[in-house]
Order: C-alpha cells, then structure tokens, then sequence
C-alpha cells in the first residue's frame, strides 16, 4: 500500500489484543497510542497525519471487501448474485464463504458512531451490513437473547458491523438488573459457543471495546449539552449511566475476561483521541483482512471466447 505507514511495535492485533486472562482496564491509558509510529509526528501534526492514513488504509479497506464479496459472487455461480441482507439474511450456512463481522462495544460517548463512519465507511456501502441494537423489542423478548442477533448476521460475501450487540445481554442486563444473576452469568458460556460457531462457518469476528475515560465521557456529554446540533444526541438517562461508571467498568472488565477467546479475542482501542481511535481501527482491519488471503476468484467462463463474441458484435 503505496504511502501506508505501519504500526510499529508489531501488528495491531497483538498490541491491542486482552486476554484470555484478568483484564485490567484501569491499567490501559484511554489516551494512549499503541502503535503509532515516529512518522505521525508530535502535537496537533500527528491528528492531520492519521487521517491522511486513515483515507490510504480505507482504500486498502475497500479493495480488500470487493475482494470477499466477489469469492461470495463466484461461489454463488454464474450469472447469481449474492442476496441483499432481509430479516432472514444472516442466518448460516456451513457451505457458504466467508464474511466479516466487527463487534463494537464502548461506554456511553465511546464513539461508536464515528469509528464507523470514517472507518467502515470507506467501503462500499453496498457490501456492507450495519446493525444496531437497542432495547429488545415485544416479539424479540419471546425469543432467547441471541435470536435478534443471528437475524443480524452479514450475508455471504459482506462485512458487518454490529453497533452495540449481544454483549448487552452481559453489560446493561447486568448493571440495570433486568434479569437475575443466574442468567446474565450464564450468557457468557453461550456467547463463547454462539462465536465459536460462527468462526467454524467462516465468520471472521473481531470484537473491539472502545476504551475512553470518565473524563472524556463527561467533556463529550457536555458538548452535546452546548451544541443545539446535538442535542438529539443526549439523553436524561445519559447522567443516570455515568453516575454507574464502576458498575458499567466492571461489567466490561468480565465480559472480556470471560469471552477473550482464541478464535474470537477481545481488542482494546484507547479512544479518548478521536484521531488515534479511528487509526487503530483501520490498521486492525487491515490486518484482519490481510490476515484471509483474499483474492479475485478466477473466470468461470472461457475468456477468449468471450472476447471473439464481443469482437463479433463490434466490441473493441
């Protein structure tokens, strides 16, 4: 990648990667830079050099999911097409290629939103496959807490992005008591089946935990507070989550103890810099992806005979 500057310090996956083992969060600096390499500068320089590589990297980004969902096109055969993501789009198939999935998690004002439009977004919308999730709806409580979440899957040949996910079954469940101990204790051993299944049927799962301090979390909020273009982005219960920050932590802290497995880890992003966060975040999918050895699936069709029918019809 022509003007790329890698990380240095080894590859992303490694020096932002937790576990499996105790995770110590108050250890990990939300405003430090993992990484970031001696090019990016110093002061207010570094902000404008990372997202000058950000944009270099997204390019990459965007090759590399054409990339996966073409093998998707190839496997699907001839003249199919791999089908737009419907309520029933993500439910798997063993037999069918790969796809992406990134799990973002992060406290309130994490800045889940903006990793994924300047990050996600500079691939092609139309491989990709966003999902959100918030409080579970009527016919989604009559389920178990993973159905709204299989429904969500990425097809075939996409890359999803789950905003917020079924780590809420292990966090706001727990914290705000909505179900009994018993069961949010349970969850963790049916997350780490339910993800271990998906990466058997060739789901590539990169789990990122967006990681700000309660510092930055109040500034964010008080902008919101003071900008009125914000202000559709707050919410009274805001302050009612931040006065159970430790709660919160702790709920985090076990989540990436319990569910950092070695075929779906945990990767911890400092995030308080807006600018290193969506970085990071990029480098890490860049290796994700290097990391599939994709690759344009090869014609199925013969070529030249092709070309002479095109000839034939006045095709240069």
């Amino acid at each position: 990648m022509s003007g790329v500057v890698g990380p240095e310090g080894g590859p992303m996956r490694d020096l932002l990667r937790v576990g499996p083992g105790p995770v110590d969060l108050a250890a990990i600096d939300p405003r430090s830079t993992p990484g970031l390499p001696a090019a990016a500068g110093h002061g207010s320089a570094r902000k404008e050099w990372a997202r000058g590589q950000v944009e270099l990297v997204g390019a990459e980004l965007g090759r590399q999911q054409e990339m996966l969902y073409a093998a998707a096109q190839g496997a699907a055969g001839p003249g199919s097409a791999t089908s737009a993501p419907s309520q029933a789009g993500g439910q798997l198939d063993g037999d069918r290629p790969r796809r992406v999935l990134l799990v973002l998690q992060a406290m309130d004002c994490g800045g889940k939103d903006g990793a994924v439009k300047r990050v996600a977004g500079a691939m092609n919308p139309l491989g990709l496959h966003i999902r959100s999730f918030g409080p579970p709806t009527e016919e989604e409580r009559r389920h178990d807490f993973l159905w709204r979440v299989r429904r969500a899957l990425p097809p075939p040949g996409y890359v999803g992005v789950f905003n917020r996910s079924h780590y809420e079954d292990v966090l706001i469940a727990r914290v705000e008591g909505l179900v009994d101990e018993a069961t949010w204790r349970s969850r963790y051993a049916i997350i780490n089946d339910f993800e271990r299944e998906l990466v058997e049927r060739s789901v590539t799962v990169v789990k990122v935990m967006l990681h700000i301090s309660y510092a930055e979390q109040g500034e964010r909020l008080m902008e919101r507070l003071t900008d009125p273009t914000k202000y559709w982005k707050y919410n009274p219960s805001d302050l009612d989550t931040r006065a159970r920050w430790d709660d919160y932590r702790a709920a985090y802290t076990e989540a990436l103890e319990r569910c950092g497995t070695d075929v779906a880890p945990w990767f911890v992003v400092p995030a308080d810099r807006k600018w290193y966060r969506d970085w990071a975040l990029a480098h890490l999918l860049r290796e994700t992806f290097d990391g599939l050895d994709l690759g344009y699936p090869p014609a199925d069709f013969d070529v030249e005979r092709e070309r002479d029918r095109l000839r034939d019809q006045g095709g240069k």
